[in-house]
């Protein structure tokens, strides 16, 4: 298939959805989700899919208890951003991981601490699948998949006690 130019705006009523196309098999792989409407999360382990979380908002709870997100297989283009959306600071901790130790992250976030300290916390870049937002009192983390192995990390954790990233 060839590439489209648009001249002006194009519009969709229901967002607009990335691809990729495999070039043996011509498999279609749904990446992302462009426009659609933020996802809140539930205040349980999730696990989530490119179908349905990639492209979109993720509202994440005042949590009852720690939760775990899994993230799904790494593909290049895929984009997770969570968002806190709880009225207080949270008791419980988020816990966001890959599917596996195989699947590490690279980067970082900046750590705003409630005592006005601001810090970075970086993965190792090599092997780090977990991050723990502990207790946050707020945070805005996007993940990108940037090949079929890794994820780059970037974004902003407030709290008392900074995040941290391990192997799961």
């Amino acid at each position: 298939m060839a590439n489209t130019t648009f001249n002006g705006p194009v519009r969709s009523e229901n967002g607009f959805i990335a691809v990729s196309k495999n070039a043996t098999t011509g498999g279609i792989t749904e990446i992302s989700t462009y426009g659609g409407a933020p996802v809140s999360l539930a205040d349980a382990n999730v696990t989530l899919t490119n179908a349905t979380h990639s492209g979109r908002v993720l509202l994440v709870p005042d949590g009852g208890q720690d939760n775990t997100y899994t993230l799904p297989a790494p593909v290049a283009g895929s984009v997770f951003r969570f968002v806190y959306a709880g009225g207080a600071a949270d008791a419980t901790d988020a816990i966001i991981v890959t599917p596996g130790n195989t699947n590490f992250y690279i980067g970082g976030v900046t750590f705003l601490d409630t005592d006005n300290e601001i810090s970075a916390v970086f993965s190792d870049g090599n092997s780090n699948s977990s991050i723990q937002l502990n207790v946050p009192a707020g945070f805005d983390v996007t993940i990108i998949g940037l090949n079929t192995t890794n994820y780059q990390i970037f974004g902003t954790v407030t709290g008392a006690t900074a995040p941290a990233f391990g192997d799961q």
